[in-house]
C-alpha cells in the first residue's frame, strides 16, 4: 500500500490487539514473553525472519495457525503494526520496526477521524475495481466524487464509479468487444474480487476453494477462473512442477482453457505437459 494508508490503518491495528483471531488477534502469554525479547532483538540488530529466532513448535489449532511461536508471534505483532517487512528472500520475511521501515513524516502523521477513513477506504475499494457495490455509509462519504451505474438487464445490482473514472467507462462502452486471447486471471483478481457482481454481472459461481476441504472442492485447489473477450468462460486448475520444466492441467472447463494454459505456461518459462 501506499504510505498514505499507514494513519488509516491505526485504528483497525489497534483493535486487532484485543480480538480474540489467532491469526491477528491480542498475543498469549508465551507470545508476550517472546514478543519483548523479538522487538529488543530487532532494536539492537535490525531485520530478522522467524528462523533467527528460537522458539517452541505449536500444535495448529485450524488451517491459518502457525507451526512455531515465532511465526505466530511475528505475524501478530505485523498485524497490530509493532512491526514491519523490511524485505523478503524468495518466500521468507524479514521484519524490523517500523520507524525502520516507514519515514518520520509518515510515523508522525495525525490519526484520521473514523469518517476520514471510510472516505479513503470507499475510495481505495473503488480505485481498484473500478465498478463496486457500496455500502449506504460509503455511498455517504463519497457523495461528491462518484456516479451511480445502472445496468438495464440487471436493474437490481447497485454499483458505483468514481466520477473522473466515467471516461474510461464510456470509452469501454463504445469499444467493440473484439476477439481477444484468453487469460488465465488471478482468484483474487479486482475484476472478481466481489463475489455478487461476479455471478450477476458475468453470471459465473466462483470460489476460490484453498482453503475448502478438498473433498468439497468443485473446480480444484488453485483453479484459475478463465476470461475470454468480456465473458468468463470457466477455468484451468493447474500445477507446476519445477523440477521437470513443465505445467500440469489438473482441471480444466471451457474450449479455450489449454489455449491459455499453454500461455501462462510461456510465462512461467515452463512447458505444458
Amino acid at each position: 500500500m501506499a504510505l498514505e494508508a499507514w494513519p488509516h490503518l491505526q485504528r483497525a491495528m489497534q483493535a486487532r490487539t484485543r480480538s480474540d483471531s489467532t491469526w491477528s488477534g491480542k498475543l498469549s502469554a508465551a507470545e508476550k514473553k517472546l514478543a519483548a525479547r523479538i522487538l529488543a532483538r530487532m532494536a539492537d540488530e535490525g531485520p530478522l525472519s522467524s528462523q533467527d529466532i528460537e522458539s517452541a513448535r505449536k500444535a495448529k489449532t485450524h488451517a491459518w495457525d502457525s507451526t512455531t511461536l515465532a511465526k505466530s508471534t511475528l505475524h501478530k505483532l505485523f498485524f497490530h503494526g509493532r512491526v514491519l517487512i523490511a524485505r523478503r528472500d524468495g518466500i521468507r520475511r524479514y521484519y524490523d520496526l517500523p520507524e525502520k521501515v516507514l519515514p518520520t513524516a509518515t510515523l508522525n502523521a495525525s490519526m484520521p477521524t473514523e469518517a476520514e477513513t471510510v472516505r479513503w477506504l470507499a475510495e481505495l475499494k473503488l480505485r481498484q475495481r473500478r465498478l463496486a457495490i457500496l455500502k449506504s455509509s460509503e455511498v455517504r462519504a463519497l457523495s461528491d466524487e462518484i456516479v451511480a451505474v445502472s445496468i438495464h438487464e440487471l436493474p437490481k445490482l447497485k454499483l458505483h464509479v468514481l466520477r473522473r473514472d466515467l471516461p474510461q467507462l464510456e470509452k469501454a462502452q463504445n469499444s467493440p468487444s473484439g476477439t481477444s486471447e484468453p487469460l488465465l486471471i488471478a482468484p483474487l483478481d479486482p475484476i472478481i474480487y466481489d463475489r455478487r457482481v461476479t455471478e450477476q454481472l458475468w453470471a459465473f459461481d466462483y470460489r476460490w476453494e484453498v482453503y475448502v476441504p478438498p473433498q468439497k472442492r468443485q473446480r480444484g485447489y488453485y483453479a484459475l477462473p478463465l476470461l475470454h473477450g468480456t465473458h468468463f468462460t470457466g477455468h484451468a486448475d493447474l500445477k507446476a512442477d519445477r523440477e521437470a520444466g513443465k505445467l500440469h492441467i489438473v482441471s480444466s472447463e471451457g474450449r479455450s482453457a489449454i489455449q491459455a494454459a499453454k500461455k501462462l505456461a510461456v510465462f512461467l518459462g515452463l512447458r505444458r505437459a
